[in-house]
């Protein structure tokens, strides 16, 4: 069907295809065959370098000298394996990449995130307990009327004290950040585009 085509084609345009092509064929046929371009071998790695390497372990083995091609074919092995490693690391990467989560074939057996974060929280909470159980001593401590010579007694109220100010500064603070804020006015995000 193409070839018909093309001939129509040629025929409408008053072209022989057999003509040119035995004109082509005559004109440059002392040339055809003759010319021969390729491209230039690039090692991947350096020769001399690796020479030496080789020539380094090669010592081992009683190898005193070695051939071009040797070198040429370490080189080009090296450059296939690297070839073949990074590939693998391409398709490792997009599997990374792809999400299995909304698949029904794949059942989360254990979230390790929701894990940790009830372990941050059991120990959030236990430090938080163990601090207002200090604060109730130290202000149990600061109401006492007992011996005020006792040194114990006196450093445990100078304690409650400073705890006392640190919370009167925090709740100073947090007053003024929120004053601040409401004097700047709700946060608007920006618009994507901009």
């Amino acid at each position: 069907r193409d070839e018909d085509d093309i001939n129509d084609v040629t025929s409408m345009a008053g072209v022989n295809l057999n003509e040119e092509n035995a004109c082509i064929l005559a004109t440059n046929s002392e040339l055809i065959g003759t010319v021969i371009r390729s491209c230039a071998d690039e090692p991947f790695l350096s020769s001399e370098a690796l020479q030496k390497k080789i020539l380094n372990i090669g010592k081992r083995h009683d190898i005193m000298e070695l051939n071009s091609d040797v070198v040429n074919l370490i080189s080009h092995a090296t450059q296939e394996r690297l070839r073949g490693l990074l590939e693998k690391l391409t398709v490792i990467a997009q599997h990374r990449v792809s999400t299995h989560k909304g698949s029904d074939r794949y059942v989360v057996s254990s979230d390790t995130r929701a894990q940790l974060k009830f372990l941050e929280k059991l120990d959030h909470l236990e430090k938080q307990r163990k601090d207002e159980e200090e604060r109730e001593m130290l202000l149990r401590a600061a109401k006492s009327r007992s011996n005020k010579e006792d040194p114990e007694q006196l450093r445990l109220k100078q304690k409650a004290k400073e705890m006392q100010q640190l919370e009167l500064a925090q709740m100073q603070q947090r007053e003024a950040n929120l004053t601040a804020l409401a004097a700047i006015g709700p946060r608007k995000k920006r618009p994507l585009d901009s």
